[in-house]
């Protein structure tokens, strides 16, 4: 991305920033008839494509070792490739459900990667989504995932009923002490409510099959959730009886039913300026399931305390930035876009910003005397919470006020 990917950008775009210091912080004004100051040009550039490449995801994969790392011949042995992939949809056997049928490998009758795509032909969704993790600050990627939705795989053992919850594991080398499981009420699976995408059995990302890095062949995919819902290298799917979910992070003392929250950070900033020069701040925000109106900046010194009743800094004198609008080019094959979940036929979303995706912001600071600051970020919802609220609770996603530090030299 960079200043020309944003058509409308260098003519439309109107910047509100700070035009003074005054105690100790950034008063507000409005600068509406201003267009984009150059002073941003630079750190605009600097912004990624909206969308990932596969390879440039980052990875926090689990296994010893990480399964895509597996020799070929061991891939093709335990159903990591298209060709040989296989999914046991099963009643738990603890909670049992009430199913006309089960699909088995065993058997011979276990859902196979030309049976999904039978499936796709029909039922395919795509959309976008931001992968984070529920306890780190930064995005592990955006793509456009494509899939089959998940219900469409439960109605294939006709379940009569008892059937509470759907849990789900992918291959962990045959150790049973790696397996990494998840689970969903089986009525987020059955409806997709508030306007969310279908959960999915995931088989592409940005128009490409996924590679097995990603969770390839398929991998759930849940829009709404962090990433280890979305689990990967999907082996078997249980329909349960039981009241409770049984997600491995639930033993790790996570919130393992809350959805994504929405928060900012920043991407771009100069560590050291001269004194009255602006200072060009950029970021991203994720739009959780709150979605996003606001993002905010707020420069203070250093030295200053601030108040231990007020740990949010909801009395700081925050300025608005601004949020970019689509990008022209999103780094991916403009016919991906159209029809999918949020955009229309042209291919432009529906909405902005995107729920469950992210967007880009700027911001620029006025010159400030030299000394050294504290520089921070927020979002405001579209309920008008501010980040960290409604949600403070780090274990339910991250969700923390980033600041970094800035030093103004005269």
């Amino acid at each position: 991305m960079n200043a020309h990917t944003h058509a409308d950008l260098s003519r439309r775009f109107f910047l509100r920033c700070a035009a003074a210091v005054a105690g100790g912080a950034l008063a507000e004004s409005a600068s509406a008839a201003e267009p984009l100051p150059k002073e941003l040009d630079a750190a605009i550039a600097k912004l990624e494509s909206y969308f990932t490449p596969q390879d440039k995801f980052q990875d926090v994969s689990r296994g010893r070792p990480v399964p895509h790392t597996l020799p070929l011949d061991k891939r093709k042995e335990v159903g990591l490739t298209p060709e040989t992939w296989k999914l046991d949809i099963l009643s738990d056997p603890e909670h049992p459900a009430k199913l006309g049928k089960q699909l088995t490998a065993k058997d011979g009758t276990a859902l196979d990667f030309a049976a999904l795509m039978k499936l796709a032909e029909k039922h395919a969704v795509r959309f976008a989504k931001i992968m984070t993790c529920l306890n780190l600050n930064c995005p592990l990627g955006t793509g456009v995932w494509e899939g089959v939705p998940l219900r469409e795989l439960l109605w294939l053992t006709q379940p009569k009923g008892d059937v509470r919850r759907v849990f789900f594991y992918g291959y962990h080398n045959d150790d049973p002490k790696q397996m990494f499981r998840s689970s969903l009420p089986v009525g987020r699976v059955l409806e997709d409510y508030d306007g969310l995408p279908p959960v999915i059995a995931c088989y592409k990302l940005n128009g490409e099959l996924l590679t097995q890095k990603r969770g390839g062949p398929v991998r759930v995919l849940v829009p709404e959730h962090y990433g280890f819902k979305s689990v990967k290298w999907l082996t078997h799917l249980f329909l349960s009886n039981g009241p409770a979910a049984n997600d491995t992070y639930a033993t790790q003392n996570n919130d393992v039913d809350s959805p994504m929250k929405t928060f900012c950070e920043h991407k771009y900033s100069p560590a050291k300026v001269k004194a009255g020069v602006a200072v060009p701040l950029t970021g991203y925000a994720q739009a959780g399931i709150g979605g996003l109106s606001k993002v905010q900046v707020w420069a203070t010194p250093a030295e200053k305390e601030w108040p231990k009743d007020d740990p949010y800094f909801t009395k700081a004198p925050w300025t608005d930035a601004t949020i970019l609008p689509p990008p022209a080019d999103w780094g991916v094959k403009p016919e991906l876009l159209k029809g999918a979940f949020g955009f229309d036929g042209a291919g432009k979303p529906k909405a902005w910003p995107m729920r469950l995706a992210k967007a880009y912001w700027a911001a620029l600071l006025p010159g400030l005397p030299a000394g050294a600051y504290v520089v921070r970020c927020r979002t405001i919802d579209a309920a008008g919470h501010a980040q960290p609220m409604p949600r403070p609770f780090r274990k339910g996603g991250c969700c923390e006020i980033e600041s970094w530090e800035l030093t103004v030299e005269a």
